[in-house]
């Protein structure tokens, strides 16, 4: 079968990387994107013509109406956990099986927020920058962790595994996630509203949907205290942004790190990034070898079950295959 792997040259490298890539080709003849620009929707159904299966980064949408002008296509691979960006009903009316990939980047997303906690309290960032400026940096008094409260919002994969590492380093630690049931007595569960009003740091790392868009606005901020910092890893449609910047511009909070925002591909706005008190990431909290190895592998390992006319583990709407190869 053939096999577009729609990511260009810098996103391959990144996100996907020369072992998974060796794996595809041992199961697929692959053919690769070599633009420097993702592919839109009509370059999409030029380059995928006459494969089977597309395989795709982030950056590459499966609009709805590029399924039936692909009558070969077997499956839309997403080498990612969010598949927001595939019209999945389009894609199932059509036919194609759309599959997304596990969370691979627990840890990795994890570490940056602990990263972002020490930068923010101990003014890491402002620090270098001005030493690398040839200024003398202002001697400002911190905060430690231990002792602290942190706030984490969905208490996912990722919540779990830094909550965890907050008790090993003397954090109190909050949970506001109304879907889950937490029943370690080392945590205190509290509605969203109770946690912003008591944590020296709020992460957010819930889900991005219809129900969380603007999660954090005017009023969710004015809840938090004026010495508190706001971190967002998830995604930024939970964020008014506007509500964000002037919060921080006012000193209404101390200030705020992001690794995600309203930019496209994901990225932080540059409105909020210049602000003296952000610390901003290019979207990089899953890019580590572990974190893109594990995703990019487990596409092979869809591919090859496609293949054999398997439905593999990450399928999304198997019930609409009708475009599976007989095994």
């Amino acid at each position: 079968m053939k096999v577009l792997l729609a990511h260009t040259p810098q996103m391959r490298r990144d996100y996907y990387g020369e072992r998974s890539l060796n794996g595809l080709r041992a199961v697929a003849d692959v053919r690769l994107h070599e633009g420097e620009e993702a592919l839109d929707a009509a370059a999409l159904v030029r380059a995928a013509a006459d494969v089977d299966i597309i395989v795709a980064d982030r950056m590459t949408q499966g609009r709805g109406e590029i399924f039936p002008q692909l009558p070969m296509l077997r499956a839309f691979v997403r080498c990612a956990v969010d598949i927001r960006n595939i019209d999945v009903a389009a894609a199932s009316a059509a036919g194609v099986l759309v599959t997304q990939a596990s969370a691979g980047f627990v840890q990795s997303v994890a570490e940056l927020a602990l990263g972002f906690m020490v930068d923010l309290s101990r003014g890491v960032s402002r620090a270098t920058a001005d030493y690398h400026a040839g200024k003398a940096p202002e001697v400002v008094m911190g905060r430690q962790l231990a002792g602290s409260t942190i706030g984490i919002i969905g208490y996912g994969s990722i919540g779990r595994y830094l909550a965890g590492i907050a008790k090993v380093l003397g954090m109190n630690v909050l949970v506001a996630d109304p879907y889950v049931t937490i029943d370690d007595a080392a945590i205190r569960h509290l509605p969203l509203d109770d946690l912003l009003a008591r944590a020296d740091y709020v992460v957010c790392l819930a889900i991005a949907n219809a129900q969380t868009e603007n999660l954090i606005g005017q009023a969710a901020l004015a809840r938090m205290q004026r010495h508190a910092f706001f971190i967002n890893l998830s995604r930024g449609n939970l964020v008014d942004e506007a509500a964000l910047s002037a919060a921080l511009r006012d000193g209404r909070i101390a200030g705020a790190a992001m690794d995600v925002g309203r930019a496209p591909d994901q990225m932080p706005t540059s409105e909020l990034a210049k602000l003296h008190n952000v610390i901003a990431t290019p979207h990089v909290g899953g890019l580590t070898p572990q974190a893109i190895e594990h995703q990019s592998s487990e596409t092979v390992r869809q591919v090859a079950k496609i293949v054999a006319g398997e439905i593999p583990v990450g399928a999304a709407n198997a019930g609409h295959w009708t475009r599976r190869p007989r095994p």
